[in-house]
């Protein structure tokens, strides 16, 4: 299946340290793409879609982690280009066919199928979404292979707690987007 080529720009905001994002700003450095297991989208830079406080406060959350030192954001300029956009139910048919593949492969090669965790005993949203980022990795490695490439990942996430009793809107939803191929980032400004 081909992806749909988005013409349009995005905006994407990313939190990080303020270092970086000045080496970014002042010094045409580039971001790296997260290659962490629990990563929602599988591998590639991270960003929230038109959502400039929701990377601060993921910032704030990895400053109290030890992990930053002075959060910041820093906005960048994305053309989606060949996108696989988790909105779009063509492609989340084709993770859940892809699923029991992954799954025979993994038995086949002896291995333990990963899960989705919580990340602390009172995350409901299972944060760290090693299942997710396997599956997602492990299809796009088999595309490659058939000559499809994409560039992003998109995705629509409902997270935390409800906005009011009986609400099905939650406090953090977001679209996030892991840019795997850095070409797709125009340019990156100063929220």
């Amino acid at each position: 299946m081909k992806g749909f080529d988005h013409h349009r720009l995005v905006l994407g905001y990313h939190g990080c340290d303020q270092k970086v994002r000045d080496q970014v700003l002042q010094e045409g450095a580039r971001l790296k793409p997260s290659m962490n297991e629990y990563d929602w989208l599988g591998k590639g830079i991270y960003f929230w879609e038109h959502g400039p406080k929701r990377a601060l406060e993921w910032a704030e959350q990895q400053e109290k982690r030890g992990r930053i030192k002075n959060p910041s954001v820093i906005g960048a300029v994305l053309h989606l280009g060949n996108c696989f956009d988790l909105m779009d139910s063509g492609f989340t048919d084709l993770l859940s066919k892809s699923f029991p593949q992954f799954r025979k492969a993994l038995i086949g090669a002896k291995k333990s199928i990963p899960k989705n965790r919580q990340a602390h005993p009172d995350d409901c949203d299972y944060l760290l979404r090693e299942l997710d980022c396997a599956v997602i990795n492990w299809t796009f490695d088999r595309m490659k292979d058939q000559d499809l490439h994409f560039n992003s990942v998109r995705g629509m996430f409902q997270e935390s707690a409800e906005v009011y009793p009986g609400s099905a809107i939650r406090r953090r939803s977001h679209v996030q987007i892991a840019i795997r191929d850095s070409n797709c980032i125009i340019g990156y400004f100063s929220p």
